[in-house]
């Protein structure tokens, strides 16, 4: 299989591939206090991120068709990262993956390294669109802003295409299931930690 029909895969299911590993940290469930409260934290920080993201880029985030986009934003978190909503998935997964403790540390190392290796593969797809729809303009904010791991100053480029406003009303709507999910799993595990190891356990 190419490159590219693998990289098409992850694309299109890419709201399912996350649920062997949840269901992993269910099933081996091993929580403690502090794992919850470290794991939330990271986890939230992924979903606000996520929010953030979505609230510039809008519904287009949720296509499960071909790769595409109207414009090429570097506004917001893309002005720091070139994929904020994957990183979001990421520290979501991998906060999830700490409050349930299972497993530890194996199962979030492999939760890690197999949603790094799927957003790389999405993400080289995506800029293949990118670059021949934007040209010039993408190069730059190649060159300039990181893949997956922030930079600390805010890319300025010299010319800036149209932008989409940011709208946190429609970015809550778009992200309305993400949150739902979060909040259901984050809060299974809260009483899950309760009703099976007590107040006692740390």
């Amino acid at each position: 299989m190419a490159k590219s029909d693998i990289a098409a895969k992850f694309f299109k299911y890419r709201s399912y591939t996350p649920i062997p590993f949840l269901v992993l940290t269910f099933v081996f469930f091993n929580s403690n206090i502090w794992s919850l409260i470290i794991g939330f934290i990271i986890a939230l920080k992924g979903e606000l991120i996520r929010l953030w993201g979505v609230s510039w880029a809008g519904s287009e985030t949720r296509t499960t068709g071909d790769v595409g986009g109207t414009f090429l934003i570097v506004s917001g978190p893309f002005a720091y990262v070139r994929n904020p909503l994957y990183v979001g998935n990421i520290l979501m997964y991998a906060g999830l993956g700490i409050m349930s403790f299972a497993l530890f540390p194996y199962l979030q190392i492999a939760g890690l390294i197999f949603f790094y290796v799927q957003y790389t593969f999405i993400v080289q797809q995506e800029e293949n669109y990118l670059k021949n729809t934007f040209g010039e303009e993408f190069h730059e904010f190649l060159k300039n802003v990181p893949r997956f791991f922030p930079r600390i100053t805010k890319y300025k480029p010299k010319v800036v295409g149209k932008q989409p406003p940011l709208n946190l009303k429609a970015g809550l709507r778009s992200e309305k299931r993400s949150l739902q999910a979060f909040g259901i799993v984050s809060l299974t595990m809260f009483l899950m930690w309760l009703f099976r190891f007590g107040i006692g356990s740390y």
